[in-house]
C-alpha cells in the first residue's frame, strides 16, 4: 500500500457487500413469478445475479420463454412487492455490524454507494438504522449515470466531502471495482457477496480481495498504520 495513501471514507456497495438482501428480493421474485403461473426459482441458482439487478434475475428466471411484455409485468409485480417487504429478511453479513462500529470508532467516515434505485435504497437504509450513520447515500438513479461510470462516486464523495483518493470502495461485481477506480479510489473485492461461478475477482484489478466482512477491519488498520 502506498505510504502517501491517506484514508478518510470507506464506502461500499449495498447488495452482496454491505448486506445480505438475497432473501427478500428473491423472496419477491417468485411471488412475482408463482402469480404468473410459473415455477418458483432456487435461490442458489439466482442468488449470483443480484448485483445486476432484478430484470437479469427476470431473464434468467424466463430464459427461452422470455418477451418483452412478460418480463415488463413480472418487473413491476416484483418491485412493487419489494417495496412493501424491503427488509422482512435482510440481515447483515456475518461480522458487519462490527466492521462498521470499528470505522465510526477509527474516526472515518463510511456510505454508501449503489446501483439500487433510491425507492427502495432509502427505506432500506431507513429500515437497518443506517441512514443517519451513513456520512452518504448514492443511489443508482441519484446522478445520470450509475456504476462503474464515476459519476456517483464523486457525487458520493461530495455528499461525504472526502477526496476519492482517500477513500476505499467495496463491492462484489466487477463494475464496483471499476467504478472505484475510475473516480481514483482503493478497492475491495467483496468475495463473500454474490459472485458468479465464472468471476474471475483476482483479475478485477482490485487493491485486495476480502473473503470476510472482518477482513475489511485488518484492511483498514493497515492503511491507517501508513
Amino acid at each position: 500500500m502506498s505510504h502517501d495513501f491517506k484514508l478518510s471514507c470507506v464506502l461500499f456497495d449495498l447488495d452482496g457487500t454491505l448486506v445480505d438482501t438475497a432473501p427478500d428480493l428473491i423472496a419477491c421474485l417468485n411471488f412475482a413469478l408463482a402469480g404468473s403461473g410459473f415455477e418458483t426459482i432456487s435461490a442458489a441458482s439466482v442468488r449470483p445475479l443480484i448485483s445486476f439487478g432484478a430484470s437479469a434475475m427476470i431473464k434468467m428466471c424466463l430464459q427461452d420463454r422470455f418477451t418483452q411484455e412478460l418480463h415488463d409485468a413480472l418487473l413491476i409485480t416484483m418491485l412493487d412487492h419489494y417495496q412493501t417487504h424491503i427488509a422482512e429478511h435482510t440481515v447483515f453479513f456475518p461480522g458487519m455490524t462490527e466492521t462498521l462500529a470499528s470505522i465510526e470508532a477509527s474516526g472515518l467516515k463510511w456510505g454508501v454507494i449503489t446501483n439500487k434505485q433510491k425507492r427502495f435504497t432509502d427505506p432500506l437504509m431507513t429500515a437497518l438504522d443506517l441512514n443517519q450513520r451513513a456520512a452518504c447515500i448514492i443511489s443508482g438513479d441519484s446522478t445520470g449515470n450509475s456504476k462503474p461510470h464515476p459519476e456517483p462516486m464523486f457525487a458520493g464523495c461530495k455528499q461525504a466531502d472526502v477526496a476519492p483518493e482517500e477513500c476505499v470502495y467495496i463491492g462484489d461485481a466487477p463494475h464496483d471495482i471499476a467504478a472505484g477506480k475510475n473516480a481514483g479510489m482503493k478497492t475491495l473485492a467483496a468475495l463473500y457477496g454474490y459472485l458468479k461461478p465464472e468471476d474471475t475477482p483476482h483479475s478485477w484489478g482490485a487493491d485486495a480481495l476480502i473473503e470476510h466482512p472482518e477482513q475489511i477491519k485488518a484492511w483498514i488498520k493497515t492503511a491507517l498504520c501508513h
